[in-house]
């Protein structure tokens, strides 16, 4: 399976857990409709059809975290637009904004590794990235938080011979179903429950508990199913 490896990072990055309403939090990476969307901003997909492009059928994802997940909080003041216009002064009981206490990740960096069905648009991927352009502004969650990326290669994953190795990048726990992972000293593992598969109105189709290791550092699993380059290294596709 021919495959584009990317790097996306920043200074900060959100992205909102759907259970959360009065102080966001957020996952620990960007979730698989997530990547589609900054996919869809690289190559000039829009918000109307950028989850029909990179569909889960056309579009197989892989997420790997590169730096240790370190989240903090800060206000955000929110505005009050009632009626459809603002009044910049307290009147009445209407305040001018209102802070929402919310969770950000801080220095924030993921390695994406992206395979898709269509010829045209896995090259218009592959050369945006490579020139460093992209159609629409790329972000990480929210449009303040703007993003960085570095093209890293095009690689060829094949199915693993043997399914018990080292995986790098984050884990669908339905790879994992018939088998296990083996916990070592000094890594840190954490499950959550995130969107992966969406339709283009935006509705949730599956949800599903994914595993990783918060520093970024690789898991050893025995999976049902997972891919590896040449020189060995394993991941898992959403």
């Amino acid at each position: 399976m021919r495959t584009l490896v990317f790097d996306i990072y920043g200074d900060f990055a959100h992205f909102k857990r759907f259970y959360t309403t009065s102080s966001p939090l957020t996952f620990s990476f960007p979730p698989p409709p997530t990547v589609r969307g900054m996919l869809g901003a690289i190559v000039g997909a829009d918000k109307e059809n950028y989850l029909e492009v990179f569909s889960h059928e056309k579009c197989k994802i892989a997420i790997r975290i590169l730096s240790p997940v370190n989240k903090i909080r800060m206000g955000l003041n929110h505005i009050n637009t009632k009626g459809n216009y603002w009044v910049p002064i307290k009147k009445g009981k209407h305040e001018a904004r209102t802070q929402i206490r919310t969770e950000f990740l801080k220095n924030p960096a993921y390695r994406i590794y992206v395979s898709h069905s269509d010829s045209t648009v896995f090259s218009t991927l592959i050369e945006n990235i490579k020139s460093h352009k992209t159609v629409f502004t790329l972000s990480l969650g929210l449009s303040e938080f703007l993003a960085d990326f570095n093209f890293v290669g095009v690689k060829e994953f094949t199915q693993c011979k043997n399914n018990e190795g080292e995986i790098l990048t984050v884990i669908p726990m339905s790879a994992l179903e018939d088998y296990g992972i083996t916990f070592e000293e000094g890594k840190k593992y954490f499950k959550e429950k995130i969107a992966v598969e969406m339709t283009k109105d935006r509705v949730v189709q599956r949800y599903e508990d994914v595993l990783f290791e918060t520093q970024g550092k690789s898991i050893q699993a025995r999976a049902n199913y997972c891919m590896e380059d040449e020189n060995g290294e394993r991941i898992v596709f959403f």
